[in-house]
Formats: C-alpha cells, structure tokens, sequence
C-alpha cells in the first residue's frame, strides 16, 4: 500500500449522470445555476451535459442550450458525453472543449446500455477521438461494470484491462474505472485495480463507485491506499444507472469530500458551499438525495 495522496482531484458529474436518471427534467437555467453552485464550492473538472439522442436521455436534451450559458472560469473544465460522430458535432458546435466515451466491460451490459457490443463501440469511438483531437479537444473514457455486471455476475480483471487499454489507445487522456451497480467491495477494488496499475500509469486512471450496498466510501479508502487520486462522485448521490436493475445513486460528493478532508487531503472543495448547490438541485427536483453528509447538517 502507498502512502495516502496529499491532493485529490473529484470529478462532479452530477448536473450529467446525476441528472439523466431523474424522472422530474430540470429547465435549462436551473442547471446553469446549479453548475454555477458547483463551481463555487471549489469543484473544478465537472461533467455538464450529454449529446446522447434526445430520444433516449430526454432530461440532457438542452445540452446545446446549456454549454454556451455555463461560465468560464480560469481553472474549471467542463466536459460532455458523446455517443457517436453526430454527437461529436453537437458539441463542437456547442464550444465545449472536452469529451467523455463510453463502453463497458460486460457485453451484455454494454449491448443494453447502448445497443453495440465492446468492440463494436470501440471501433465506433475511433473516428470520434481522432476528430475531437484534431479539434483541440480532450477525451475522457468510461468502462462501465468493472467489477460486476447485473446481467453476468462476476467481471475479470483482465476484460476490464482489455477495456481500458483500448481506451487510452484511442487517445483518451484518462479512464474511469465504474462499479456500475455498486456491487464491489474493497477485496474486489484490490484484485482488479493492483491489475490495472500494473498496466497503466495510475494518474490515467479514475475511480467512479455507486453505493448500493453502502461501499462506496470504503471503495475509495481502499483506492486511495493503491495510489489512486482522480474520483468520481454525484453532488447529494444523484444519479444511478436506467439500464442496471437495482443500481442506487452515485457516491455522494459530501461524503467523499468529508472522507478526504477528515482524512487530511486536499481537495480545493467546500463542504459549507456543496451542501448549498446539492440542497439548491434537490429542492428543484423535490425529493431528499440520499448524501449522508448533506443529511445530518
């Protein structure tokens, strides 16, 4: 085990996986403001919008509308999701300066999640990669299912490395590494991500928990000794996944920022200002988000 890190970098993404699974969609100058909320407690790499079809993820369908309002501050980078070429377009025009792909690490999952197999949607992201390098943009990988799939159980580590590789090769500067359904447990963290930092430089790698069965923040404790500095996380746990039964929301930004503070390392975050634009989003969709942190203050 390493040394734990001094400094942390977070990668919000709830204004985009947070909210893509809610049922109550959240108008366009809402999101900015929530952004801008964000952005204001210190997080600076936030994940904003996607350019999936309209069709398929109707709550992001402003995405084009959204972009152009969010403000540009010195240090801070939004990104979007990108599907395919045409969503390429979309957020070229958009002015966004930083893309994520996805895929997974489960066939099964990956052919409901987006209709393609593993290697079907690798070689569909080629041509997307190679133009947003082109356009001076940066890429940002998914794999989702790294641990365990809903729909085939156990996933190895050597298809998660498989994955991942592919990834960087198509000029992603770095992959997220996602327990989709929240099913791993420190053990699993150990035996799949010592695989990986045993193939990548760690510094590519970043680690995106769920915390269905409360072990996200364990998950993370576990990361953080093998080295890993770049996490995941959703402001209040907004966010799940529609196409993995049983999936709860995202590790909560507060409960990872808390972690990390407690645990004497910097992040740049607020707590005090987090809990501000978490309560600000969870009073525009009117329900409670299930952040610990954000609960008992």
């Amino acid at each position: 085990m390493s040394p734990l890190p001094r400094t942390v970098r977070i990668v919000e993404v709830g204004p985009r996986d947070g909210l893509q699974n809610e049922a109550r969609a959240v108008s366009t100058e809402k999101k900015a403001e929530f952004i801008r909320l964000l952005v204001a407690a210190g997080l600076k790499d936030i994940e904003a919008a996607s350019f999936v079809h309209p069709k398929w993820v109707p709550q992001l369908a402003d995405a084009e509308q959204l972009i152009p309002r969010l403000e540009s501050v010195q240090g801070v980078r939004y990104s979007a999701l990108v599907p395919n070429m045409k969503g390429l377009e979309r957020a070229i025009s958009s002015g966004i300066r930083r893309i994520a792909v996805f895929t997974a690490a489960s066939e099964t999952f990956n052919r409901k999640n987006i209709n393609m197999g593993i290697q079907e949607s690798l070689e569909g992201f080629k041509p997307v990669a190679d133009r947003a390098l082109k356009e001076g943009m940066s890429v940002r990988g998914y794999v989702s299912t790294c641990f365990v799939c809903p729909y085939e159980g156990a996933v190895t580590k050597e298809k998660v490395a498989e994955v991942v590789g592919a990834l960087l090769d198509l000029g992603a500067d770095e992959v997220s590494i996602g327990d989709t359904i929240g099913a791993a447990s420190p053990r699993d963290v150990e035996i799949t991500c010592g695989h990986l930092i045993g193939q990548f430089p760690v510094e590519k790698l970043a680690m995106h928990f769920h915390d269905t069965y409360g072990m996200a923040v364990a998950n993370v404790y576990q990361s953080l000794q093998m080295g890993f500095t770049i996490f995941d996380s959703s402001a209040g746990g907004l966010g799940g996944c529609p196409y993995a039964p049983g999936a709860s929301g995202n590790l909560a930004t507060e409960d990872l920022a808390y972690l990390l503070d407690r645990l004497g390392i910097h992040t740049g975050v607020s707590l005090k200002l987090l809990r501000q634009a978490s309560r600000f989003i969870a009073e525009e969709l009117a329900h409670e988000l299930p952040s610990r942190v954000l609960r008992t203050s």
